[in-house]
C-alpha cells in the first residue's frame, strides 16, 4: 500500500495553476452557453462556445455581448456592419457600402425555402435604425436564423464597448467541437 504525500511544492503548484486559469477566464476567454435559435444553422441551441475577449472584432465574426433589451441575458449575433459603413439587404443579397457580399453560411437555410421567399427581408440600415450608417463607436449584428432572431434590426447598434467577446471555438456537443465560422 503506497502512501499519499503533499508537500509544499504540490500546494503552490496547484494553487498557482488555479490562479493562472482564473486570470486567463478573467482577461482572456470565456465560456459561452448558446441560447435559442437566433444563430442557427451556425451554432445550436445549448452549444457550449470559447470566446476571446480583447480582440479587434472584424466583419462576419460572431460576438456574444449583453442582451440591450434583457440585461440578464446575452446575445450571440454576427457583425454584419462596421463603423462608417452602410448596410442594405435586397432580395436576399447584403450590400455593404453599396457592394454585393456573399454568405455561404446562410446557404442551408435559403434551400430550404420555399421558391421566392426571401430568407431575410429587404431593408435599409436607415429603414431599421433611423442612421444611415453605423456610427463611430459601434456595430450592426444579426443572427444567421434571419426569420428568427432579435438582433441591430430591432434593438439597434451595439457598442464596441459592449461585446464581451469574439466567438471562435465550439466546445460542446462533442460532433460541433472545432473553430466557429
Amino acid at each position: 500500500m503506497s502512501k499519499f504525500k503533499i508537500t509544499i511544492s504540490d500546494v503552490l503548484w496547484v494553487v498557482g495553476l488555479i490562479i493562472v486559469v482564473w486570470l486567463l477566464k478573467q482577461y482572456v476567454f470565456l465560456s459561452v452557453i448558446v441560447s435559442g435559435s437566433s444563430m442557427d444553422p451556425t451554432m445550436a441551441d445549448g452549444e457550449r462556445v470559447i470566446a476571446l475577449k480583447m480582440t479587434e472584432v472584424e466583419r462576419f465574426d460572431i460576438v456574444t455581448f449583453p442582451a440591450p433589451d434583457a440585461p440578464d441575458k446575452s446575445y450571440i449575433k454576427r457583425v454584419i456592419g462596421l463603423p462608417g459603413d452602410t448596410v442594405e439587404y435586397r432580395d436576399d443579397t447584403l450590400y455593404i457600402n453599396g457592394k454585393a457580399y456573399e454568405e455561404p453560411y446562410l446557404e442551408e437555410f435559403k434551400s430550404r425555402l420555399p421558391e421566392g421567399q426571401l430568407l431575410t427581408y429587404n431593408f435599409t440600415l436607415e429603414e431599421v435604425t433611423g442612421l444611415d450608417t453605423v456610427p463611430e463607436d459601434s456595430v450592426f449584428v444579426m443572427g444567421d436564423n434571419r426569420q428568427n432572431s432579435r438582433d441591430s434590426r430591432s434593438f439597434g447598434f451595439i457598442k464596441k464597448a459592449d461585446i464581451s467577446g469574439d466567438v471562435w471555438f465550439s466546445f460542446w456537443p462533442l460532433d460541433k467541437i472545432g473553430a466557429v465560422d
